[in-house]
């Protein structure tokens, strides 16, 4: 399940806009609205948490 960093509501008027970083062996998706999905090993799963999130 993604969890989320920080209040998403008071930047609704923002466009969502998703990288991919890594971190040692995991690959993460994050969000300029503070949004952070899970450590993913695969970077095509990190890839599509993002994709998923881009769509709210």
């Amino acid at each position: 399940m993604a969890q989320q960093d920080g209040p998403e509501r008071g930047r609704q008027g923002q466009e969502h806009s998703t990288t991919t970083s890594e971190q040692g062996r995991f690959c993460v998706a994050r969000c300029t609205c503070g949004w952070r999905g899970p450590a993913r090993r695969a970077r095509s799963q990190a890839r599509a948490d993002a994709e998923g999130h881009t769509g709210c």
